[in-house]
């Protein structure tokens, strides 16, 4: 199977460990995913308010344009917010009058874009094209005994509509499974983080952290998984002022789901990328040689 791969401006960051781990991963499961060359921001959260919506749809658009011209292969994303953005946007190629002023931009750059691409999702890859039992196929270390929250968080699912149920998300949770960890229930898996938000209103942000992180505690999770960056990023960075704030102790690593598999592969720690980790999951993993 290939694929065109949209890294992110994340995937450069806070979500180094993501990339790393995804295309370790891929590696053992035959997946092939060929980086878009030349790829910038995607323009999440911030850029149609500042530089208006048809610049920043543009701006979006040039990347699908760059992935067409490397060939017909659907373009994968690894974060929930690229994902959203790269996807509505490949949607409003199908109006004509769009197409026409968005390729008349992109000319500008010696660039066009036919709209024929799908942009997909990793998580939904993994479970609608890879499949759980090829997932489970490659398991070397089962990770039994493991609890896992699945948090989904509120974009990767919602923002497109095209995969997995928006209102009771199993993807993830059959993921976790297909590794040999339990995924316990989270009532909490689908509540938003608040995003970028925690750069201008941390207080906000650590409000809307805690009864997250209060749900994955209760249930029982030795720690927590998720498909997206800033969701990875606010539950990791902010534990500890949540527990300050709140006068809590959690200790509950926050992983992205591909790291999970890297250790369930029998992968290092290095390509599974654990040593980014602010909360460390050692001890959480250390029953698997990690």
């Amino acid at each position: 199977m290939k694929y065109t791969l949209y890294p992110g401006c994340a995937s450069e960051g806070t979500a180094i460990s993501y990339h790393h781990s995804a295309l370790e991963v891929a590696k053992v499961l035959g997946l092939e995913l060929k980086e878009i060359e030349d790829w910038n921001c995607c323009g999440a959260t911030v850029t149609s308010s500042v530089i208006g919506q048809f610049a920043a749809d543009v701006l979006a658009a040039r990347n699908l344009a760059l992935a067409e011209k490397m060939g017909q292969e659907d373009v994968v994303a690894t974060c929930s917010s690229c994902y959203a953005i790269l996807g509505n946007v490949n949607k409003k190629f199908s109006d004509e009058k769009f197409k026409a002023n968005a390729n008349d931009a992109l000319s500008k750059d010696g660039l066009s874009y036919d709209g024929k691409l799908k942009v997909r999702m990793l998580l939904d890859v993994m479970v609608s094209e890879v499949g759980l039992d090829t997932i489970a196929s490659k398991v070397v270390k089962p990770l039994k005994g493991l609890k896992v929250a699945g948090y989904v968080g509120c974009q990767t699912v919602r923002a497109l509509r095209e995969f997995d149920n928006w209102e009771n998300p199993t993807f993830l949770d059959e993921i976790i499974a297909a590794l040999g960890a339990e995924p316990v229930p989270f009532s909490h898996k689908l509540k938003c983080c608040t995003g970028a938000m925690a750069i201008s209103s941390a207080d906000i942000t650590v409000s809307a952290l805690y009864p997250i992180l209060k749900s994955a505690h209760e249930a029982g999770a030795d720690l927590i998984v998720t498909p997206c960056p800033l969701c990875q990023m606010n539950l990791d960075a902010f534990q500890v002022k949540v527990n300050k704030g709140y006068g809590t102790n959690y200790n509950l690593p926050v992983l992205f789901f591909t790291q999970l598999m890297a250790v369930a592969y029998g992968l290092d720690s290095k390509k599974a990328g654990l040593d980014y980790c602010i909360v460390s999951p050692n001890n959480a993993l250390k029953q698997f040689g990690v």
